[in-house]
């Protein structure tokens, strides 16, 4: 199973992840906010980070960027994971690195596959994947 790191600034969201993912076997680590899930995803090297975009101080899009930017998170999957559901907030998170999009509320289900899925995928479907999902909203 995979190491999976829960950025989210809500608790019950936090819990919800952290219930279902351990039951699926997964271990799982949170952060609260952007600048300390940054930290633990460079010290941790989780197998699949789900991130969500409205967090305090560091958003989640600052996030994204500076795990594309750092050589040693640049190849670690993110699932977005958030509340924010505008084509341009789709858009921003796939060009900016992300491999999956959900939106709040979830199927616990939905979370489960995407973060199997993520995980079992190489560096090249990845970005595969984001070229795919950049061409169906029109902005690839």
């Amino acid at each position: 199973m995979a190491r999976v790191l829960v950025i989210d600034d809500e608790p019950d969201v936090l819990l919800l992840c952290r219930i279902n993912l351990a039951h699926a076997g997964h271990e799982v680590l949170e952060a609260l906010d952007g600048e300390s899930g940054l930290r633990m995803a460079r010290e941790s090297q989780p197998d699949v980070i789900v991130l969500d975009l409205m967090l305090p101080a560091m958003d989640g899009y600052e996030v994204l960027k500076a795990l594309w930017e750092d050589e040693l998170t640049r190849n670690l999957p993110v699932v977005v994971l958030t509340a924010k559901a505008q084509v341009e907030d789709r858009i921003k998170s796939w060009q900016d690195g992300a491999v999956e999009f959900l939106t709040k509320p979830f199927p616990p289900d939905v979370l489960l596959s995407s973060v199997q899925r993520v995980s079992e995928m190489t560096p090249q479907e990845r970005a595969q994947r984001r070229e795919e999902a950049l061409n169906e909203l029109g902005s690839g």
